[in-house]
């Protein structure tokens, strides 16, 4: 019989020869193939593969000048290259181009044997300087540990979102769009001020089909994340002249077709290895996420813009060959033959200055990220594809986003006076919202927007407000004449009306007359748990609560004395007083508040009414 030390000494044996079974294996570097950073020496000769124009692989010269180690101290493969080569370029081209974005990835040789990639560069340097992450640190990208290799489908937030409070896309749209999302990425990115210091050899963001103004737009918000904005490349063509010649190999374009069709949006760099299936470029991490599903293409080069601020290559996709599966900070990593997933979008723009109705079928990447990013400026290009708005217009606009395992959500609404920006951060703080939400996986099927656009302002004021009488007694009626006055229509009349209820006491109630927005305001104080969220569902209705709010309708609210309470999102307008207080007893954790009454009516009046206007209503005994 053993006794218990020696079954405890058992028990941990097992233990840890299980957690050290889950590791990735530790690289061992084929001599034949790889030469690593212990056998390289200042003075060796070298050369890196890349293409400049077409599909052409073409070998430039290198010279050797150091090895520098703990670049990044600790560096993990995801925090980092924690040794760099310093190489500086010979060939007249690489002199001529300085550094050129897109050429992230291309493979470096030494001796005939591949050391790395070319991956960083230091800002406004007189010679063609390069870091090289050593091939090592490549190779060790997406040997993640198996209980890790779903991180990118795990439920939540790659934002600073706060699902407990009421919804405000506003807010969503700017975290989303314009800041607080993947913030170590985004300080990274900060090191572009510091010209001493190595920052990554940009990746190409080429565009397709998008105004110069969206592209501004578009470019100013990926370029914290290392990426380098130009304009005019084009989408994926399997039929292209070159495509036929394109494969995913050393020296070889590297295409992440993230929008395709009609409007395209897609990341160059260039491949440095392909092992089994498996390839390998970058030499650094296009957002360092980890697991990821992304389509990976083959592409051309059209040419190289020569440029004293930063030089690029003019390029797009080819053909979808395969999905990058893996992305961390010293590469990134996909499977041949593998297949990401993209949500079918379609945007119809029908415009007061076109004759016809214009259909752009596109494909978008299903990223927490980059859907919303890239989203934004999809739906921009679309509406301003024939030129800006003038100053008096009016959008009228339905989208409907398409759930494989919940009911779509689905909405119509106008705005006016602010271009598509309503439509825009409505879209993509729902989209954004159900990406990154913590209860589960969002399987978004399709994105479907229908845009009409009209050369007049629909703005309208309160001109008047009447009542029937100002007092009253419970049970009787009371009428409501509201005059609303717009800029091209005048002055226009509308009626509503209230039934006091019998059991109303007597007191001075408040009647609020208001549009759109003053209705969601009044509804954010008097019942904001029906904008807050607490599992998969009751997010889809929250949302709903808020995009179903109609801008153009008139709103009469007569506000009722406060009875009963709301526990989470369930209203309880007539429990008894003693029972309400013993569930708001302040020991419970569930949120309650009191429940608020009111009555209201809603009136069509194709304007959207801007201010409010609020009466009272005496009731006697």
């Amino acid at each position: 019989m053993l006794n218990k030390i020696t079954k405890c000494k058992i028990f941990y044996f097992l233990l840890f020869t299980f957690y050290f079974s889950l590791l990735p294996p530790a690289f061992t570097a084929d001599k034949t193939k790889y030469i690593t950073i212990d056998e390289i020496k200042p003075g060796m000769q070298a050369y890196c593969l890349t293409t400049y124009k077409g599909t052409e692989i073409e070998k430039f010269n290198l010279d050797v000048l150091s090895v520098i180690r703990n670049v990044n101290p600790g560096g993990d493969g995801r925090s980092g290259s924690r040794n760099m080569i310093l190489v500086q370029g010979t060939d007249e081209r690489f002199i001529h181009t300085g550094p050129v974005a897109g050429c992230s990835g291309s493979p470096v040789y030494i001796d005939g044997r591949l050391a790395g990639a070319l991956s960083a560069m230091w800002m406004f340097s007189k010679d063609p300087l390069y870091g090289v992450t050593p091939i090592e640190e490549m190779l060790s990208v997406g040997q993640t540990n198996p209980a890790d290799k779903d991180s990118q489908s795990a439920s939540g937030s790659a934002f600073n979102l706060d699902f407990s409070k009421p919804i405000n896309f506003v807010d969503i749209y700017n975290s989303s769009v314009y800041g607080s999302g993947p913030t170590e990425k985004r300080k990274a990115a900060n090191i572009h001020n510091d010209y001493s210091s190595p920052v990554g050899l940009p990746c190409l963001l080429v565009t397709s089909g998008l105004p110069a103004g969206v592209f501004e737009r578009l470019n100013a918000s990926v370029e914290p994340f290392g990426l380098a904005g130009a304009s005019g490349g084009g989408g994926t063509d399997a039929n292209s002249q070159a495509g036929g010649n394109a494969a995913l190999v050393p020296g070889a374009c590297l295409a992440i077709p993230l929008v395709t069709g009609d409007i395209s949006v897609t990341v160059i760099g260039t491949v440095t290895d392909v092992v089994d299936g498996k390839v390998y470029g970058f030499g650094h991490g296009f957002s360092g996420f980890g697991a990821i599903d992304l389509p990976m293409a083959t592409g051309q080069v059209h040419t190289v813009v020569s440029s004293m601020m930063r030089s690029f290559k003019m390029a797009s996709a080819l053909e979808v060959v395969g999905a990058l599966t893996a992305d961390e900070s010293t590469a990134v990593c996909g499977q041949i033959g593998a297949k990401a997933k993209m949500i079918p979008l379609t945007i119809a723009v029908e415009r007061y200055n076109d004759s016809q109705k214009r259909l752009y079928n596109c494909h978008i990447a299903d990223n927490r990220v980059f859907t919303p990013l890239v989203l934004s400026a999809v739906l921009d290009g679309a509406v301003t594809m024939l030129g800006d708005l003038p100053p008096d217009h009016a959008i009228e606009y339905k989208v409907t986003i398409g759930l494989a395992d919940a009911k779509s959500i689905s909405f119509e609404n106008v705005s006016t006076g602010m271009g598509a920006n309503e439509m825009i951060m409505e879209s993509i703080g729902s989209v954004t919202m159900l990406m990154n939400n913590p209860y589960k996986k969002a399987d978004v099927k399709s994105l479907d927007f229908s845009v009409r656009i009209i050369p007049k302002n629909i703005i309208s004021h309160i001109w008047s407000v009447d009542l029937s009488d100002s007092k009253i007694k419970a049970g009787d009626q009371v009428d409501v004449s509201v005059v609303v006055e717009s800029v091209l229509a005048g002055k226009k009349k509308y009626q509503c009306g209230f039934k006091i209820p019998q059991y109303l006491e007597p007191g001075t109630y408040d009647l609020i007359v208001c549009g759109g927005s003053g209705y969601e305001d009044f509804l954010r104080q008097a019942a904001p748990y029906r904008f807050v969220s607490q599992d998969f569902t009751t997010l889809i209705e929250a949302m709903n609560n808020i995009l179903r709010i109609g801008k153009d309708k008139l709103y009469c609210i007569l506000v009722l004395p406060s009875n009963g309470i709301a526990v989470e999102k369930a209203e309880l307008p007539d429990l008894p007083a003693t029972k309400a207080l013993i569930l708001q007893d302040p020991k419970r954790t569930i949120r309650t508040m009191p429940y608020q009454h009111w009555l209201e009516n809603s009136i069509q009046t194709g304007t959207i009414v801007i201010d409010n206007k609020v009466m009272h209503i005496t009731v006697e005994k």
